[in-house]
This record gives C-alpha cells, sequence and structure tokens, in this order.
C-alpha cells in the first residue's frame, strides 16, 4: 500500500508550477487507509488549475445504521468528492480563485468605492467606517478573500450579541445588539463581498446565503399631539431653539436639514420654505433624496421665523437661519442635548428629535393626498410616506361597517346596555 501523509487534508494551498496549464476537467476519488485508531477515508482530487490535493474526510464507519457526525461510509465519502468536483466545474469552489487580497483590501476598495465613485455622504461612511472598525475587521480583516465560507460567516453571525464602543471595538457595551443592527452589519458585510467579487474575481459572494436575523416591524409610530409641540417650544432654553423645535414640527425637514437653512430658502410672501441642503458630520451635502423640494410655510413658522429675522447679526440671503454664536453651523448633538433637556424641563415623553418629522408626518396624512405628503417630506419611495396613512381618520370606513351588519328595521343598539 503507499505511503500517505497523516493529516494532509484541508488548505487549497499556492499554486503549484503546473499553475500555468490550460484549464483541465477536475477529477479524483477516494480511498481507504488503515491506521492505528482505526480505518480513515480521504479524497484525493486535481482541480482545473493542476493543483493535485489530499483531503482526510473523516473515520470510516464499519458498523450498522446511520454513521454518526465525523464518520464516513463510502457512499458518503464519494458524495463528498462530487460535490466538490461540480464546485470546481462551475467555479465556485472557495479557495478555487487566488486572489492575492485579504479583507482588509477588499474594505478598504470598498470604501474607496463608496466615497469617490458613488460620492456617499459623509455620515453613512462614517457608519460604515464604524461598523467595519467593530465588528468586520476584528473577525476577517487578515483572512485571504477566498478562505471566508458562508459557514465561517453563519457561525460569526451568531455570535453577535453585544454592541461594541466605536473608539475600542475590543470593549463591549452592557447593551444587547438589535437586531436591526446585526442585519446592516450583516448587509455591509455583503457589499463588501459583492464589491471584491467585481474587482478582484471572486466567483461567489459568501454571504449571499445568510440569513438575516427575524426583524418585528410594528409599524407603530410614537409622536407629539399639538399641544405637547407647543410645551416644548415654550420650554426651550432659547427664542432661536424654540424657533427650531417648532420648524421641524410644522415642516418635517430633518435635524441636518433645518441646520443648513438659509434666508433665501424662506418664501415669506409665497408662504414656502425650500430645502436645498443638509449638514451632518461637518459636511453639507444634498438633501437625503438628493432633490431640492419645497414645504409650506405655515403662519406660525412664518411668525416665529420674523421674530428670528429682526437680530442684528446674520441676516444676509446667504447667512444661516439657525447658526452658531460665530454665524457657522450649530453644533447637532448640542442641539439635540437642549432639545431632551427641553423635554424633561416640560416635562414631555422622552422622544427622539426625528419624531417630530414623524409628528408632521401623521398630522398631514390627515389633511392631504399622500403624494403630497411625500413629496413634502422628501421620501423617495412612496412606501415611507404609506406608513402614516394608519394615522389618517376615516370616519366612512366606521358608517360602511355599520351599513354591513345593519337589520333592516331593527335598532341593533337597542339591546346593548
Amino acid at each position: 500500500m503507499p505511503h500517505h501523509t497523516r493529516g494532509q487534508n484541508a488548505a487549497l494551498g499556492t499554486p503549484s508550477s503546473t499553475s500555468h496549464r490550460p484549464a483541465q476537467p477536475p477529477t479524483g476519488h477516494v480511498f481507504r487507509v488503515e491506521r492505528k485508531r482505526g480505518p480513515v477515508w480521504y479524497a484525493k482530487y486535481r482541480l482545473p488549475d493542476g493543483r493535485q490535493l489530499q483531503k482526510k474526510l473523516g473515520l470510516a464507519w464499519t458498523e450498522r445504521g446511520r454513521p454518526p457526525a465525523g464518520y464516513f461510509t463510502k457512499r458518503l465519502a464519494e458524495d463528498w468528492l462530487r460535490d466538490l468536483l461540480d464546485q470546481a466545474r462551475r467555479g465556485t469552489l472557495p479557495g478555487l480563485v487566488r486572489t492575492g487580497a485579504t479583507f482588509a483590501d477588499a474594505a478598504t476598495e470598498f470604501l474607496r468605492y463608496a466615497e469617490h465613485d458613488r460620492a456617499l455622504k459623509p455620515s453613512t461612511l462614517r457608519g460604515y467606517h464604524s461598523i467595519l472598525n467593530a465588528y468586520l475587521l476584528p473577525a476577517f480583516g487578515d483572512r485571504a478573500l477566498e478562505e471566508i465560507a458562508s459557514a465561517d460567516i453563519e457561525a460569526w453571525r451568531r455570535q453577535l450579541s453585544r454592541a461594541r464602543f466605536r473608539d475600542d471595538p475590543e470593549r463591549r457595551d452592557s447593551r444587547p445588539l438589535a437586531n436591526n443592527s446585526k442585519n446592516r452589519i450583516v448587509i455591509l458585510l455583503h457589499g463588501v463581498f459583492a464589491r471584491a467579487c467585481k474587482v478582484y474575481g471572486l466567483p461567489l459572494n459568501p454571504v449571499a446565503s445568510v440569513e438575516h436575523h427575524p426583524v418585528r416591524i410594528t409599524g407603530d409610530i410614537d409622536v407629539f399631539s399639538p399641544e405637547e409641540v407647543w410645551a416644548l417650544v415654550r420650554a426651550a432654553p432659547s427664542e432661536q431653539d424654540g424657533a427650531i423645535f417648532l420648524t421641524a414640527a410644522f415642516t418635517g425637514l430633518r435635524r441636518g436639514e433645518l441646520i443648513a437653512l438659509r434666508w433665501r430658502d424662506i418664501d415669506f410672501t409665497g408662504s414656502v420654505l425650500r430645502v436645498r441642503a443638509s449638514y451632518a458630520g461637518g459636511a453639507l451635502t444634498a438633501p437625503k433624496s438628493g432633490k431640492v423640494r419645497s414645504v409650506p410655510l405655515a403662519p406660525e413658522v412664518a411668525k416665529a421665523l420674523a421674530q428670528l429675522s429682526r437680530r442684528e447679526l446674520f441676516m444676509g440671503e446667504d447667512d444661516l437661519v439657525f447658526p452658531g454664536e460665530l454665524g457657522d453651523y450649530l453644533d447637532g448633538s448640542a442641539l439635540r442635548r437642549r432639545y431632551t433637556a427641553a423635554l424633561k424641563r416640560a416635562g414631555l415623553r422622552q422622544l427622539r428629535f426625528h419624531d417630530l418629522r414623524h409628528t408632521f408626518g401623521t398630522r398631514m396624512i390627515a389633511k392631504a393626498d399622500i403624494r403630497r405628503v411625500q413629496e413634502w417630506m422628501g421620501h423617495a419611495d412612496i412606501q415611507t410616506t404609506m406608513r402614516y396613512l394608519h394615522y389618517a381618520p376615516r370616519e366612512e370606513d366606521a358608517r360602511l361597517v355599520a351599513e354591513a351588519f345593519r337589520v333592516d328595521g331593527v335598532d341593533a343598539t337597542a339591546d346593548i346596555e
């Protein structure tokens, strides 16, 4: 019997001197070797690039019945080899393509592509950097792209549990990581590999078959009542902050759009406010939808902004409506902290600043058609606007139900006490 090296298996090694040969059909066979601890099944095969490899499959099962995990019969060994050769023929066998790149290289290329080719917003890029540094690079950074298989990613996905600190990925936050957050991490991982398939020639995205964590979507939105909006405005620490809170609730502008608002965007005569830009993370960009939009300027907002326009400084056409102390952009984080403090002073629920925007959406869907609400809020997809539909009053629906169950000539409510 020929000598077989114990433990020779697994890794698809570096290309041999035969790598220059034209591609050949993959072939192979299985064989059994007697060992001191019992017989063992092996597979020996040749890949299309000429590499010849040998892998130890597992102990041979010689008893009756179904073999336990880790044991192989001749049929199971042949099935394993047949599956491997099929993958090699299709070009989807992990390790078949030698990219010469690590996951860290692919992540760098993905960020370059996102920033320069797709021109994504700085806030989006910061989110990508944060996820890569905290979750993906520690797990896969130094591994060769072709060595990362779907099974590896599934195992990693299952252990995602705790949030990590942005400045120190080794430290764990005490808060559990929500399934939505876990899915965002997996989606970014898919994007990195999708880009790697194009740039490095990977034949298959290993994340494509990875399942997402289940997410419960209730469709419920927590919003302010009109009385709560005015209570918040009265509790604001300054006239400007009060105007910001009021404008947010009465126009649905996002925080970055409010910070970027300039006096030339306010048309008092036409009762219109135009959204041309957004400022977040130290960068001025287009609105989220990528388009300029117009929003109705309610009399209450016009009055509050007219009051602000009486100040002595920063009243040029290109000056900011809500400037910082030196006329520059407001600090969004500081604004959020002042907002939270105002909620406490007013004795209101701790809703997010973004819920002022939801307040606008839920109030307006009761008064305007959905297309106009979509336009005012800058939603690229009508499905986003439809989340507000169940807030629209439908008194006629109750009447239709009553008519459907009406008994002719009988007052059905007479017997209800």
